[in-house]
Formats: structure tokens, C-alpha cells, sequence
């Protein structure tokens, strides 16, 4: 069952405001925020373009009474260079980095089953997750991303158990594809493992090992999925 904790959670992690990378003025609802042209944004747009990651914002004119911010799209060379300086997310309190999980056995909505002690040699990565939290929902977009980037790697496993049951998550599917395994009525999963915080990942290693975990949506999740992804798939040196 969702907890009233674990809906007040995930409404905190929503990215309700963001820092100008060149100032310690923080943004809120009252900022003026403006692209080349002149054009004002209303908070509510701004925001959502925020949270696409592919844009950003600076400040114009630190002397100015409001201060205001120059909305900007990013270019891949400048996304990269974000990507690269982010911040590591807090892990979360669920799993120790180093450690090895218990098992679970994990069905797919389109039928594939899974072990995870069955897995040593793949890197399994796994989002917990809900419809109706908003943070999960925020970052299926870039979630797909990541799963587009490792789509040639048979070696990369994604499953994203999810709390609801299938007829659920079939609507849902519809307007918000998941390129995820989905794995639906998983609360049993969750509770396996204590989870009451949502969105939570955990990528495993080859040997079934934790080597990254985090609760929540930021700006760094998925560039420090991404880096445990990779460093994961590296070579063991003896």
C-alpha cells in the first residue's frame, strides 16, 4: 500500500525550482524568466522546459530589481558538460553499495521472467516506481533515453517494478510509453526489499552486487545511472 510518507515524498521530489549555473540566485515561482527574444514564461512553462534537461537558464543582470534569467536550449556539447559535473545522488536507505540483494523473481508484462540471482554476467538496472507519483513519471522520458543508448548491449537488463496492477499501467502505457520490462503489481517486490521511497534505482553488477542506488529524481540521476552503468560494464582487474 502507498503510504501517506511515500506520496509526500515523491511530491517533494519534484524539481520545483532550479539554480542558475552562474549565481546562488536560486529560482522560484516569482522569477522573470525570458528567452532572446523578449518573451516572458510563465513559471508553469518554464518549469516543464527545465525538466526536459534540455534546457537551462542564466542570470542576465545580477543588479537588476526583479532579477532576471535567459532561457536557453542546450546543445549537446553543453548537456554533456552539465551531465559530467553533476552532483552524486544521496543513496538511498534501502541497499548498501557492495552488497549483494536477496532474489526475486520478476515477470514482465509481455511475458519474460527473471531471477536475479540467474542474472551474474548482466547488469541489471532497477527503478521502483508508481502512476501516480511524479517524479517516476517525470523521468520515464530520460529513462528512455538511457535505455535507447544500451539498446545494441545484451549485457544491460532494464525492469521497472511497478506498484500498479497491468490493466493500470496498459492505460497508462498508451500516452507514456516505458521502455523499461514493466513489471506490474510488484509491491510485493518493493516490500522485499523495504521500499516505501519512490522513484528508487538500483543498478547491480555482474556478480549481483549494489553498485549504485538513490531515491528520487534529480538532475544527476540519470548521468550517475549511466556512469554506474559503464563502470560496471568494465573488466574486473585482478
Amino acid at each position: 500500500m502507498k503510504t501517506f510518507g511515500t506520496l509526500l515524498f515523491a511530491f517533494a521530489c519534484l524539481l520545483l525550482s532550479a539554480q542558475s549555473p552562474s549565481s546562488k540566485v536560486t529560482l522560484n515561482a516569482s522569477s522573470v524568466v525570458k528567452d532572446s527574444s523578449g518573451m516572458i514564461y510563465p513559471f508553469a512553462i518554464w518549469q516543464k522546459l527545465l525538466q526536459t534537461g534540455e534546457y537551462s537558464v542564466r542570470m542576465m543582470d545580477p543588479n537588476a530589481n526583479p532579477i532576471e534569467f535567459l532561457l536557453f536550449r542546450l546543445n549537446e556539447n553543453e548537456k554533456a558538460a552539465r551531465d559530467s559535473k553533476a552532483p552524486k545522488p544521496q543513496e538511498s536507505r534501502f541497499f548498501r553499495t557492495g552488497n549483494a540483494i536477496s532474489s526475486a523473481k520478476l515477470v514482465t508484462m509481455d511475458g519474460k521472467k527473471y531471477v536475479l540471482k540467474d542474472l551474474k554476467g548482466k547488469v541489471v538496472v532497477l527503478n521502483f516506481w508508481f502512476i501516480n507519483c511524479p517524479p517516476c513519471r517525470m523521468e520515464i522520458p530520460h529513462l528512455n533515453t538511457m535505455v535507447e543508448f544500451y539498446k545494441d548491449r545484451e549485457d544491460v537488463i532494464f525492469l521497472a517494478v511497478a506498484l500498479d496492477q497491468s490493466y493500470e499501467l496498459k492505460e497508462f502505457l498508451k500516452d507514456m510509453p516505458f521502455q523499461y520490462g514493466i513489471v506490474d503489481g510488484g509491491s510485493y517486490v518493493a516490500s522485499q526489499y523495504g521500499i516505501n521511497l519512490f522513484p528508487t534505482h538500483v543498478v547491480l553488477d555482474k556478480e549481483g552486487k549494489v553498485a549504485f542506488h538513490t531515491s528520487g529524481y534529480g538532475t544527476g540521476t540519470v548521468p550517475w545511472l549511466k556512469k554506474a552503468i559503464n563502470e560496471a560494464l568494465q573488466p574486473k582487474v585482478l
